[in-house]
């Protein structure tokens, strides 16, 4: 029997870091488990990582994956497949043209926090060295750039002062517009541990909803949207008028304290707390925990910085810990989490529009220069590139010849898609650089480049805390599929050759490590100094930056003696003035939409969604609003709306929710046209308005409008097909309805059948489903005319309702009519979905009524993803509890909820607090 083999590796999502063992066995990944010697996880895994493996399996790659390279004749014409020779000369010579013909600024690159350290050093040689230009820039502009400005505008560099470790050891934990239980599950974990052995340790969180993490938290304080500047003033002006500041260490190691105190002076409680929507007593007491406990730690994400005003946001929070000396020791200090697992190697590298290697500053001439010699080239550009949402902005007017876009979707994930879409029409050349050929991007490519992916590619990654890991391939690159770095390295090589004949090569990279050493040496004498590290140590353990030549290990904690990386040493209080949400509600546009996270899913769910059960905690794209905002428009969850922005609307069906107030609105932002396919997604509202120092784009918020979208006609369809066919019929239908006014398209586990996969389908439309539109959609799904075929039609009111049965049980469904007549697939969702047996409703499945008929099993969400237990499961469970135990103990026990991950902890454990059980 075929033995299986395991690696150390890092597990390619959020900035967390974790460490995995990935267990391959006869050439596919066979396992993926919590490595736990590694520091930043300790074994432990959330949702997403332990289900790694189930995105991997060959039957799905071949769906999904692009495998070779591929050219467009024309805009709009199918791709068609060639080779590596010909997709490389025709990159070569569409940028050589752009050079030649318009310059250098004519071509724009946006890659990725997801590449490796290793892919991020060869871009940006390729676009600063090679091109002579600086438009290079990433999606970690729409992730990590507020706080990196507010490091830079506060302690001089980009440099997290914090670890990990810091959690264990704070007396107050201070989150602020993260939800970590979601977003960082495996640090959570340690927030609850931490809490477990001290209880004298107080946590609050700063959310205008009540999300998983702010449920569990001492104090929530609900702000409103965009007033986080204003509660920190608050809290100082508080902390001031008490004098609970550590004014030695202001004395000692901070400059501009004078200038902040000023204006703080006017942001009085009652101003703070009305500006904030929050009680002066709720702030007053934020303000004293925070400022007289032993050590305070703040742990910070998307709700500070995806903001017009996100540097400002990140300053005024680090304000707090300079103004009480809370920085630079155990458990205390300013920890930006970072969203994806490379952002930080990116910066490290230089790899974006204002950046130079090693930190260095593009503005700074004698940085420049230090480049340029380094890389032997005449000079480094001086004029900033064109950061993210300027690029594409550039595009849609025509300034760009040529755009690579390289592991990532901006298609999906940027704000303001009309503008992103008309920028990849209108651009002559667009390059896209991915694993995945289902992404929305895709479409737009007239070269598309097959890349390797996680488990087939080998480098390093730098996480939240500084801390540098390897990535090792366990596999090799699938189809045709390449290294990013060696990719950029061909192109690079073949490209020289027109733009600086006779000259040395930039590109004498020949594998990770030879790239990674001279990414070591430029960091000489910078605060992110590595040059005592080998590839050797991080073979044996992954190690924290900076670790300079001759230091016998690495360093956890940055500022420890109150020296910070500016020029006079000290750390720099920063003022400005508070500033509203970038776009305000009013009468046209009332609602205030936050966008944020799923649990299960990761960014565009271009690799979580390959695991079918991701889907399972959030099976369908919805909206969230306050009950009393549904009702004064008379809706119901489940009923469609149309959400309109200045910018552009979409249609999804609408939830209602107590977790945020009257007049807020939350979506996740996982929501892209590849699941909405009749939109652009979630980000079709937001708003391009970006921060003047950071460059970060105003994700999280947008005015909108919901009004119930009054679509005459309705669509439900539902069936299990092959796991080797599933994924391509996703697309397919995709594509099929995509001029509909509505419809999502969606993927659902098997527990019952192996080897199937459930798609759903819910659409509408303003106008009846055309035959041809319903014949294409019954042939994908396999609805044709058999034996086993139950069907009602009525074509005077085009209803139509098809289903297959295989066996007792449903295997297709296909539902079509008014509201009313597909009212029925409440109900017969959940029998296809079980398994259930049909046999006992005989012609009765065939009623469009709602009515739940007796016996059928009642749909109800899954809590656990991991072992797939349910809602009600669990409200049993808790019911039947004997008097006196452990709730959560016996559900653990019974149930095994709660047991794997832990990601849903949080939810049962609110769950048992709603939960009347016998006995108790």
């Amino acid at each position: 029997m075929n033995e299986p083999t395991t690696t150390r590796s890092t597990c390619p999502y959020c900035g967390v870091g974790c460490g995995v063992l990935v267990e391959t066995r006869g050439g596919e990944i066979s396992n993926v488990v919590g490595d736990p010697d590694h520091p930043a996880n300790y074994g432990k895994l959330c949702s997403k990582g332990a289900s790694l493996h189930h995105t991997t399996p060959r039957i799905v790659q071949l769906q999904s994956r692009l495998l070779q390279p591929m050219l467009r004749a024309s805009k709009g014409a199918a791709p068609v497949a060639t080779d590596w020779t010909t997709a490389q000369s025709k990159v070569v010579h569409a940028i050589a043209a752009a050079v030649h013909t318009h310059g250098a600024n004519s071509v724009g690159v946006y890659a990725s926090g997801q590449l490796l350290t290793e892919d991020y050093y060869v871009f940006n040689k390729f676009v600063k060295g090679l091109l002579g230009t600086n438009n290079l820039d990433t999606n970690s502009r729409l992730c990590m750039s507020s706080a990196v400005a507010g490091y830079k505008a506060t302690l001089g560099a980009d440099s997290v002062p914090t670890c990990y470790e810091d959690i264990d050891h704070a007396q107050c934990l201070l989150i602020a517009g993260s939800n970590m239980a979601y977003a960082h599950p495996v640090l959570y974990r340690r927030v609850e541990a931490a809490r477990a052995n001290n209880p004298n340790l107080k946590t609050i969180v700063i959310d205008p909803r009540r999300t998983d993490t702010a449920l569990e938290a001492d104090l929530h304080l609900a702000i409103l949207p965009g007033t986080d500047v204003a509660l920190f003033q608050g809290m100082l002006h508080v902390m001031l008028w008490e004098g609970w500041l550590d004014s030695a260490y202001i004395a000692a190691h901070t400059t501009g304290f004078d200038a902040l105190k000023a204006q703080v002076r006017d942001m009085t409680p009652d101003l703070s707390a009305g500006i904030c929507g929050i009680s002066k007593a709720d702030l007053a007491t934020a303000a004293q925990w925070f400022a007289q406990s032993p050590a305070s730690l703040s742990l910070y994400c998307q709700g500070l910085n995806q903001s017009a005003d996100g540097t400002h946001k990140n300053a005024a929070l680090i304000n707090l810990h300079l103004a009480t000396g809370q920085i630079g020791k155990a458990g205390a200090g300013p920890f930006s989490l970072t969203g994806q697992p490379n952002a930080m190697g990116g910066r490290e590298v230089g790899g974006m529009a204002n950046l130079l290697p090693a930190h260095r500053n593009l503005a700074n001439p004698a940085h420049r220069a230090e480049v340029a010699a380094f890389w032997g080239v005449d000079a480094i550009a001086e004029k900033p590139g064109y950061t993210a949402v300027e690029l594409f902005e550039a595009a849609a007017d025509g300034a760009l010849q040529v755009l690579w876009i390289a592991c990532t979707n901006p298609a999906h994930s940027l704000p303001d898609q009309t503008t992103v879409r008309r920028a990849l029409e209108r651009t002559p050349t667009v390059i896209v650089q991915d694993a995945f050929k289902t992404i929305a991007t895709a479409q737009y490519a007239d070269i598309l480049l097959p890349a390797a992916t996680w488990g087939e590619k080998d480098g390093t990654v730098t996480n939240s805390e500084r801390r540098i890991s390897r990535q090792r391939a366990v596999l090799p690159p699938m189809g045709e599929s390449r290294p990013d770095w060696q990719i950029v390295r061909d192109v690079g090589r073949e490209l020289e050759t027109l733009l600086r004949p006779n000259a040395a090569s930039l590109f004498n990279f020949d594998t990770p490590e030879s790239i990674w050493l001279e990414h070591r040496a430029l960091t000489a004498g910078t605060d992110c100094d590595i040059t005592g590290l080998s590839y050797a140590q991080l073979e044996a353990a992954p190690q924290q930056w900076p670790y300079a030549a001759g230091a016998s290990q690495a360093t956890p904690r940055l500022f420890t003696d109150g020296v910070f990386s500016t020029p006079t040493g000290k750390a720099q209080f920063y003022t400005a003035k508070f500033k509203p949400l970038a776009e305000a509600v009013n009468v046209r546009h009332p609602i205030a939409l936050n966008t944020g996270r799923l649990r299960d899913q990761w960014h565009g769910a271009s690799r979580t969604a390959l695991n079918a059960q991701s889907f399972a905690h959030a099976p369908a794209p919805t909206i969230d609003m306050h009950p009393d905002d549904m009702a004064r428009r008379s809706l119901a969850s489940g009923d469609l709306v149309q959400l309109t922005s200045k910018r552009g609307a979409i249609v999804m069906p609408v939830q209602a929710s107590n977790t945020l107030r009257s007049g807020q609105a939350f979506a996740a932002m996982h929501w892209g046209s590849e699941w909405l396919p009749a939109g652009h997604g979630v980000n079709a509202l937001s708003l391009p308005t970006f921060d003047a120092a950071s460059k970060q784009p105003e994700l999280k918020h947008a005015a909108i409008r919901v009004q119930a979208a009054n679509l005459a006609y309705h669509l439900h369809a539902f069936a299990w097909l092959p796991v080797e066919q599933a994924y391509a019929v996703h697309e397919s239908l995709c594509a099929l309805l995509k001029p509909l006014a509505f419809a999502s398209v969606l993927r659902v586990a098997s527990t019952h059948s192996p080897n199937t996969l459930g798609v759903v389908i819910r659409a509408a439309d303003h106008e009846a489903f055309a035959t041809p539109l319903l014949n294409a959609i019954r042939a994908l799904l396999d609805l044709e005319a058999s034996m086993g075929l139950a069907q009602y039609a009525d074509p005077r009111n085009h209803h139509l309702r098809l289903l297959s049965i295989a066996g007792d049980a449903l295997s297709a469904v296909l539902l079509t009519g008014n509201a009313q007549a597909c009212a029925a697939a409440a109900w017969l969702q959940p029998l296809w979905q079980q398994g259930a047996s049909v046999k006992a409703l005989g012609s009765g499945v065939l009623k469009p009524s709602a009515t739940v008929p007796q016996g059928a099993p009642i749909a109800s969400p899954t809590v656990c993803s991991c072992v797939g237990v349910s809602q009600a499961a669990i409200e049993a469970g808790v019911a039947a509890t004997p008097a006196g135990s452990e709730v959560l103990p016996h559900l653990q026990s019974t149930l095994k909820c709660g047991t794997q991950c832990g990601s849903c902890l949080p939810q049962i454990k609110q769950m048992i607090g709603k939960t009347s059980r016998v006995g108790a």
